[in-house]
Protein backbone atom coordinates (compact mmCIF):
# COMPACT_ATOMS: atom_id res chain seq x y z
CA UNK A 1 0.00 0.00 0.00
CA UNK A 2 2.83 2.07 0.78
CA UNK A 3 5.07 1.58 -2.36
CA UNK A 4 1.61 2.03 -4.45
CA UNK A 5 1.20 5.72 -2.62
CA UNK A 6 4.85 6.42 -3.49
CA UNK A 7 4.35 5.32 -6.86
CA UNK A 8 1.56 7.46 -7.40
CA UNK A 9 3.43 10.77 -5.44
CA UNK A 10 5.88 10.29 -7.98
CA UNK A 11 3.84 10.25 -11.05
CA UNK A 12 2.25 12.81 -9.72
CA UNK A 13 5.36 15.18 -9.23
CA UNK A 14 6.32 14.23 -12.90
CA UNK A 15 3.17 15.39 -14.25
CA UNK A 16 3.57 19.03 -12.56
CA UNK A 17 7.33 18.74 -13.80
CA UNK A 18 5.97 18.36 -17.54
CA UNK A 19 3.52 20.99 -17.04
CA UNK A 20 5.70 23.73 -15.58
CA UNK A 21 8.01 23.32 -18.63
CA UNK A 22 4.95 23.67 -20.89
CA UNK A 23 4.45 26.59 -19.29
CA UNK A 24 1.91 26.30 -16.89
CA UNK A 25 3.76 29.03 -14.36
CA UNK A 26 5.43 32.41 -15.26
CA UNK A 27 9.05 31.15 -13.70
CA UNK A 28 9.16 28.96 -16.83
CA UNK A 29 7.91 31.30 -19.39
CA UNK A 30 10.57 34.29 -18.11
CA UNK A 31 13.12 31.49 -18.31
CA UNK A 32 12.55 30.87 -21.97
CA UNK A 33 12.40 34.24 -23.11
CA UNK A 34 14.86 35.79 -25.15
CA UNK A 35 18.18 37.23 -23.84
CA UNK A 36 17.31 40.67 -25.14
CA UNK A 37 13.96 40.31 -23.77
CA UNK A 38 15.47 39.89 -20.21
CA UNK A 39 18.13 42.68 -20.74
CA UNK A 40 15.18 45.18 -21.33
CA UNK A 41 13.23 43.77 -18.08
CA UNK A 42 16.08 44.06 -16.12
CA UNK A 43 17.28 47.83 -17.26
CA UNK A 44 13.14 48.83 -17.04
CA UNK A 45 13.55 47.39 -13.43
CA UNK A 46 16.50 49.23 -12.44
CA UNK A 47 15.85 52.29 -14.51
CA UNK A 48 12.00 52.64 -12.49
CA UNK A 49 13.92 52.51 -9.46
CA UNK A 50 16.97 55.51 -9.95
CA UNK A 51 14.23 57.29 -11.73
CA UNK A 52 11.99 57.37 -8.67
CA UNK A 53 14.55 58.13 -6.49
CA UNK A 54 16.82 61.31 -8.23
CA UNK A 55 13.78 62.43 -10.14
CA UNK A 56 14.30 65.86 -7.78
CA UNK A 57 18.16 66.33 -8.64
CA UNK A 58 16.53 66.50 -12.64
CA UNK A 59 13.88 68.96 -11.68
CA UNK A 60 16.14 71.17 -10.11
CA UNK A 61 18.94 70.84 -12.66
CA UNK A 62 16.40 72.03 -15.13
CA UNK A 63 15.27 75.02 -13.39
CA UNK A 64 18.54 76.04 -12.82
CA UNK A 65 19.34 75.77 -16.60
CA UNK A 66 16.31 78.29 -17.81
CA UNK A 67 16.73 80.58 -14.87
CA UNK A 68 16.57 84.17 -17.00
CA UNK A 69 19.26 86.41 -16.43
CA UNK A 70 17.09 89.06 -14.49
CA UNK A 71 19.59 89.43 -11.38
CA UNK A 72 21.08 92.90 -10.76
CA UNK A 73 24.61 92.67 -10.28
CA UNK A 74 25.84 91.89 -6.94
CA UNK A 75 22.54 90.05 -6.29
CA UNK A 76 23.08 86.48 -4.29
CA UNK A 77 23.74 83.58 -6.84
CA UNK A 78 20.99 81.50 -7.42
CA UNK A 79 22.35 77.98 -6.30
CA UNK A 80 20.93 74.44 -5.98
CA UNK A 81 19.55 74.94 -2.45
CA UNK A 82 17.64 78.17 -3.47
CA UNK A 83 16.17 76.29 -6.14
CA UNK A 84 15.20 73.10 -4.10
CA UNK A 85 14.15 75.61 -1.03
CA UNK A 86 11.73 77.55 -4.05
CA UNK A 87 10.84 74.43 -5.27
CA UNK A 88 9.31 73.54 -1.83
CA UNK A 89 7.66 76.67 -0.64
CA UNK A 90 5.72 77.43 -3.92
CA UNK A 91 4.91 73.71 -5.05
CA UNK A 92 4.88 71.78 -1.84
CA UNK A 93 7.63 69.22 -1.29
CA UNK A 94 6.02 66.77 -3.99
CA UNK A 95 6.27 69.57 -6.54
CA UNK A 96 10.17 68.22 -6.52
CA UNK A 97 8.68 64.91 -8.40
CA UNK A 98 6.75 67.20 -10.85
CA UNK A 99 7.71 65.83 -14.21
CA UNK A 100 8.04 62.13 -13.03
CA UNK A 101 5.25 60.81 -15.03
CA UNK A 102 6.77 61.70 -18.34
CA UNK A 103 10.32 60.32 -16.68
CA UNK A 104 8.92 57.08 -16.20
CA UNK A 105 7.78 56.85 -19.93
CA UNK A 106 10.67 57.66 -20.75
CA UNK A 107 13.48 55.88 -18.55
CA UNK A 108 11.26 52.56 -18.09
CA UNK A 109 11.10 52.02 -21.79
CA UNK A 110 14.39 53.94 -22.67
CA UNK A 111 16.38 52.13 -20.15
CA UNK A 112 15.46 48.70 -21.18
CA UNK A 113 15.94 49.32 -24.77
CA UNK A 114 19.26 50.88 -24.12
CA UNK A 115 20.19 47.67 -21.93
CA UNK A 116 18.86 45.24 -24.32
CA UNK A 117 20.68 47.25 -27.48
CA UNK A 118 23.74 47.25 -25.43
CA UNK A 119 23.42 43.47 -24.80
CA UNK A 120 22.85 42.81 -28.24
CA UNK A 121 25.34 44.46 -29.88
CA UNK A 122 28.02 43.13 -26.94
CA UNK A 123 26.97 39.54 -28.18
CA UNK A 124 27.32 40.41 -31.39
CA UNK A 125 30.60 41.81 -31.50
CA UNK A 126 32.02 40.51 -28.76
CA UNK A 127 31.39 36.68 -28.81
CA UNK A 128 33.09 33.85 -26.79
CA UNK A 129 32.96 36.18 -23.91
CA UNK A 130 35.77 38.41 -24.95
CA UNK A 131 35.71 41.95 -23.13
CA UNK A 132 35.92 44.75 -25.32
CA UNK A 133 38.95 47.77 -24.74
CA UNK A 134 38.56 51.39 -24.31
CA UNK A 135 38.06 52.48 -27.68
CA UNK A 136 35.21 49.41 -28.36
CA UNK A 137 33.17 50.35 -24.82
CA UNK A 138 33.38 53.69 -25.84
CA UNK A 139 31.66 52.62 -29.35
CA UNK A 140 29.20 49.99 -27.72
CA UNK A 141 27.87 52.25 -24.92
CA UNK A 142 27.62 55.47 -27.45
CA UNK A 143 25.26 53.25 -30.33
CA UNK A 144 23.33 51.90 -27.44
CA UNK A 145 22.62 54.98 -26.05
CA UNK A 146 21.88 56.44 -29.76
CA UNK A 147 19.32 54.22 -30.57
CA UNK A 148 17.39 54.59 -27.00
CA UNK A 149 17.70 58.08 -27.28
CA UNK A 150 15.77 59.02 -30.88
CA UNK A 151 13.33 56.62 -29.84
CA UNK A 152 12.56 58.13 -26.27
CA UNK A 153 13.21 61.69 -27.42
CA UNK A 154 9.57 63.13 -28.02
CA UNK A 155 8.80 61.83 -24.52
CA UNK A 156 11.91 63.75 -23.32
CA UNK A 157 10.82 66.90 -24.74
CA UNK A 158 7.57 66.87 -22.65
CA UNK A 159 9.39 65.89 -18.98
CA UNK A 160 11.52 68.79 -19.74
CA UNK A 161 9.03 70.90 -20.40
CA UNK A 162 7.08 70.04 -17.93
CA UNK A 163 10.62 69.93 -15.19
CA UNK A 164 10.88 73.99 -16.37
CA UNK A 165 7.49 74.94 -14.80
CA UNK A 166 6.64 77.02 -18.29
CA UNK A 167 4.03 75.00 -19.12
CA UNK A 168 0.85 73.58 -17.56
CA UNK A 169 0.66 70.20 -19.02
CA UNK A 170 -1.85 68.34 -17.35
CA UNK A 171 -0.79 64.63 -18.58
CA UNK A 172 1.96 63.47 -21.24
CA UNK A 173 -0.99 62.34 -23.61
CA UNK A 174 -2.28 65.60 -23.16
CA UNK A 175 1.29 67.19 -23.73
CA UNK A 176 1.99 65.61 -26.80
CA UNK A 177 -1.60 66.57 -28.44
CA UNK A 178 -0.69 70.29 -27.12
CA UNK A 179 2.60 70.22 -28.65
CA UNK A 180 1.49 68.85 -31.92
CA UNK A 181 -1.65 71.31 -32.45
CA UNK A 182 0.28 74.27 -31.62
CA UNK A 183 3.93 73.67 -33.00
CA UNK A 184 3.71 70.60 -34.88
CA UNK A 185 5.12 66.69 -34.94
CA UNK A 186 8.29 68.75 -35.41
CA UNK A 187 8.80 70.40 -32.00
CA UNK A 188 8.65 66.49 -30.30
CA UNK A 189 11.83 65.92 -32.01
CA UNK A 190 13.79 69.84 -31.24
CA UNK A 191 17.21 69.42 -30.06
CA UNK A 192 17.83 66.03 -31.50
CA UNK A 193 21.30 66.63 -32.02
CA UNK A 194 22.13 68.46 -28.77
CA UNK A 195 20.36 65.51 -27.32
CA UNK A 196 22.80 63.08 -29.37
CA UNK A 197 25.81 65.30 -28.22
CA UNK A 198 25.41 64.62 -24.61
CA UNK A 199 23.81 60.92 -24.39
CA UNK A 200 26.28 58.97 -26.81
CA UNK A 201 29.16 60.71 -25.51
CA UNK A 202 28.24 60.32 -21.98
CA UNK A 203 27.72 56.76 -22.35
CA UNK A 204 30.23 55.97 -24.31
CA UNK A 205 32.35 57.27 -21.77
CA UNK A 206 30.83 56.00 -18.91
CA UNK A 207 31.46 52.40 -20.26
CA UNK A 208 34.65 53.03 -21.08
CA UNK A 209 36.29 54.31 -17.21
CA UNK A 210 33.12 52.02 -15.93
CA UNK A 211 34.71 48.37 -17.41
CA UNK A 212 38.32 49.92 -17.02
CA UNK A 213 37.48 50.52 -13.40
CA UNK A 214 35.77 47.23 -12.76
CA UNK A 215 38.62 45.18 -14.20
CA UNK A 216 41.38 46.74 -11.81
CA UNK A 217 39.11 45.80 -8.75
CA UNK A 218 41.08 43.09 -7.21
CA UNK A 219 39.43 39.52 -7.51
CA UNK A 220 38.42 39.18 -3.70
CA UNK A 221 36.32 42.34 -3.97
CA UNK A 222 35.00 40.64 -7.97
CA UNK A 223 33.56 37.42 -6.38
CA UNK A 224 32.82 38.80 -2.60
CA UNK A 225 29.00 39.32 -1.15
CA UNK A 226 30.99 43.19 -1.24
CA UNK A 227 30.59 43.26 -5.74
CA UNK A 228 27.79 44.96 -5.96
CA UNK A 229 28.66 48.19 -3.32
CA UNK A 230 32.42 47.88 -5.55
CA UNK A 231 30.18 48.11 -8.96
CA UNK A 232 28.87 50.84 -7.38
CA UNK A 233 31.81 52.72 -6.58
CA UNK A 234 33.29 52.25 -9.96
CA UNK A 235 29.90 53.62 -11.53
CA UNK A 236 30.19 56.91 -9.31
CA UNK A 237 33.80 57.50 -10.71
CA UNK A 238 33.15 56.76 -14.50
CA UNK A 239 29.19 58.94 -14.31
CA UNK A 240 31.62 62.70 -12.55
CA UNK A 241 33.86 62.10 -15.86
CA UNK A 242 31.15 61.63 -18.20
CA UNK A 243 29.01 64.23 -16.53
CA UNK A 244 31.52 67.05 -16.41
CA UNK A 245 32.31 66.53 -20.13
CA UNK A 246 28.86 66.73 -21.12
CA UNK A 247 27.60 69.41 -19.29
CA UNK A 248 28.06 71.84 -21.92
CA UNK A 249 25.48 69.71 -24.39
CA UNK A 250 22.67 69.47 -21.82
CA UNK A 251 22.59 72.74 -20.97
CA UNK A 252 22.14 73.40 -25.25
CA UNK A 253 19.69 70.74 -25.40
CA UNK A 254 17.62 72.44 -22.09
CA UNK A 255 16.80 75.69 -24.10
CA UNK A 256 15.91 74.02 -27.31
CA UNK A 257 13.16 71.97 -26.27
CA UNK A 258 11.82 74.40 -23.51
CA UNK A 259 11.68 77.19 -26.13
CA UNK A 260 8.42 77.15 -28.31
CA UNK A 261 10.72 78.59 -31.01
CA UNK A 262 12.28 76.06 -32.76
CA UNK A 263 16.05 77.01 -32.20
CA UNK A 264 18.75 75.46 -33.85
CA UNK A 265 21.78 74.69 -31.72
CA UNK A 266 23.76 77.45 -32.55
CA UNK A 267 20.55 79.46 -31.58
CA UNK A 268 20.49 78.23 -28.45
CA UNK A 269 24.38 78.70 -27.71
CA UNK A 270 24.59 81.92 -29.24
CA UNK A 271 21.79 83.03 -26.50
CA UNK A 272 23.73 80.62 -23.26
CA UNK A 273 27.29 82.44 -24.31
CA UNK A 274 25.25 86.11 -24.63
CA UNK A 275 23.21 86.02 -21.40
CA UNK A 276 25.64 83.68 -19.21
CA UNK A 277 28.83 83.79 -20.60
CA UNK A 278 30.94 80.77 -20.68
CA UNK A 279 29.59 79.76 -16.92
CA UNK A 280 26.44 79.26 -18.35
CA UNK A 281 27.28 76.05 -20.33
CA UNK A 282 27.32 74.75 -16.66
CA UNK A 283 24.73 75.54 -15.08
CA UNK A 284 23.13 72.78 -12.80
CA UNK A 285 26.00 70.96 -13.44
CA UNK A 286 26.00 69.95 -9.76
CA UNK A 287 22.41 68.27 -9.49
CA UNK A 288 22.68 66.87 -13.04
CA UNK A 289 26.13 65.16 -11.95
CA UNK A 290 24.69 63.90 -9.05
CA UNK A 291 21.70 62.70 -10.54
CA UNK A 292 23.33 61.12 -13.61
CA UNK A 293 26.18 59.70 -11.55
CA UNK A 294 23.95 57.46 -8.84
CA UNK A 295 21.17 56.95 -11.38
CA UNK A 296 23.47 55.39 -13.92
CA UNK A 297 25.42 53.69 -10.70
CA UNK A 298 22.18 52.25 -9.79
CA UNK A 299 20.97 51.21 -12.83
CA UNK A 300 24.38 49.38 -13.68
CA UNK A 301 24.29 47.73 -10.45
CA UNK A 302 20.75 46.35 -10.22
CA UNK A 303 21.08 45.72 -13.72
CA UNK A 304 24.44 43.36 -13.66
CA UNK A 305 22.58 41.87 -10.61
CA UNK A 306 19.51 41.10 -11.63
CA UNK A 307 21.21 39.39 -14.96
CA UNK A 308 23.38 37.17 -12.66
CA UNK A 309 20.11 35.99 -11.32
CA UNK A 310 19.25 35.35 -14.33
CA UNK A 311 22.44 32.88 -15.35
CA UNK A 312 23.02 35.68 -18.03
CA UNK A 313 26.98 37.51 -18.80
CA UNK A 314 26.19 41.33 -18.66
Amino acid sequence: MELALQRREVKEGDMQQKQDSQGGKPSSILGKAHPALKAFMCGSLSGTCSTLLFQPLDLVKTRLQTLQNTMKPGAPKVGMMTVLIQVIRTESFLGLWKGVSPSFVRCIPGVGIYFSTFYSLKQHYFQEGRAPNAGEAVLLGAGARAVAGVCMLPVTVIKTRFESGRYNYVSVLGALKSVCETEGPRALFSGLTATMLRDAPFSGIYVMFYSQAKRSLPPEVSSSPYAPLGNFGCGVMAGVLASVVTQPADVVKTHIQVSPAHWTTKDAIRYIYTEHGLRGFFRGAVPRSLRRTLMAAMAWTVYEQLMARMGLKS
